[in-house]
């Protein structure tokens, strides 16, 4: 069995958290988004997404002692060195930042599970060769930021059963088809638990060539997609099922779908809102319905379009912030 090490740390400083209220603008510049920085968008909801900042702080080097870390609710920062083997899924418990150190920290054969949990931070880690990367459901209040996921059995990061409160910021997804599921059901039973939850921000992914579900949404809203690069797709977003979805200041390229209000076997489609993405060799947008973006109760800013590449693949993923803070 591999050796288990974990080393304690200095106690971390709390996250800088961006404060509530609607605000559009524009930039051709990037974001600036430190690793000092909170989350934007959804994850920011009424006290807001911190982790385990406050907690104590470990260096893990080993599946055991990962997992008996993890499994805690107590506040703690847990970071991974290096590569570590899992033969299932990691269950993660409330109050927790987990945070890959430099740029080959990444877990291999097991993804995690969050499952009734709240206040969740997942950074710069990358996770491969797993039923689902990352697992979300009757959970609130997650943050999943500069991550590399990719050759998974599953879904990449799939967010179900009445979970809230979500941004999935500045990751890369590559090598895999169905990437983001938001909400897993059209049966009745699954929509009262879905209807009024699972509202979730994209930001600033590169969705590399993946096929499909960048995000599938069901029941949402509203579910706010923004400043993403498209690459390579068979689709884009999917909204369906009265979902409400603002798609805005995105690049699509060479995407034979970029947004569609009615996918496979689901019986009722979606509303949709597309304004300000960008569209290269890719396929006519799809939009429907109204979608109130007064519901986005955050501020944010938006990139252009046309600079969406750039930004994107030269800051989403593994290795790009310094991993310090939680």
């Amino acid at each position: 069995m591999q050796a288990q090490r974990f080393f304690p740390r200095a106690a971390v400083t709390s996250l800088l958290l961006l404060g509530l209220g609607t605000l559009r603008g524009y930039a051709d510049a990037p974001q600036e988004q430190t690793e000092t920085q909170g989350p934007i968008g959804w994850a920011t909801a009424g006290e807001g997404t911190s982790g385990g900042a406050g907690g104590p702080d470990f260096e893990v080097f080993g599946a055991d002692a990962l997992a008996k870390l993890l499994g805690t609710a107590d506040a703690k920062v847990v970071r991974v060195t290096g590569s570590i083997a899992l033969e299932s899924p990691l269950r993660v418990g409330s109050n927790t930042s987990l945070i890959g150190v430099g740029a080959d920290a990444r877990l291999v054969g097991g993804g995690l599970h969050l499952r009734k949990v709240h206040n969740v931070i997942v950074r710069n880690l990358a996770v491969t060769e797993a039923s689902d990367a990352v697992g979300i459901e009757e959970s609130h209040h997650v943050w999943i930021d500069h991550c590399d996921f990719s050759k998974c059995r599953d879904g990449l990061v799939d967010v179900k059963r009445g979970s809230d409160f979500i941004t999935v910021s500045w990751n890369h997804f590559h090598d895999h088809h169905k990437t983001c599921l938001l909400g897993h059901s059209d049966k009745p039973d699954i929509r009262a638990i879905d209807s009024g939850h699972l509202r979730v921000t994209y930001h600033h992914n590169f969705f590399d060539g993946t096929q499909t579900r960048h995000p599938r949404v069901r029941f949402a809203d509203a579910v706010h997609v923004f400043n993403n690069y498209y690459r390579g797709n068979d689709y884009g977003v999917a909204s369906v099922m009265d979902a409400g979805v603002i798609v805005e200041g995105n690049c699509f390229e060479d995407v034979r779908r970029p947004t569609l209000t009615a996918y496979g076997d689901s019986p009722d489609p979606g509303r949709l809102l597309q304004r300000e993405n960008l569209f290269i060799r890719s396929g006519k947008p799809e939009a429907r319905g109204v979608v109130d973006e007064k519901a986005l109760g955050y501020a944010y800013r938006l990139d252009a379009a046309k600079a969406i590449a750039e930004i994107v693949t030269r800051g989403a993923g593994v290795g790009r912030i310094s991993g310090e803070n939680p």
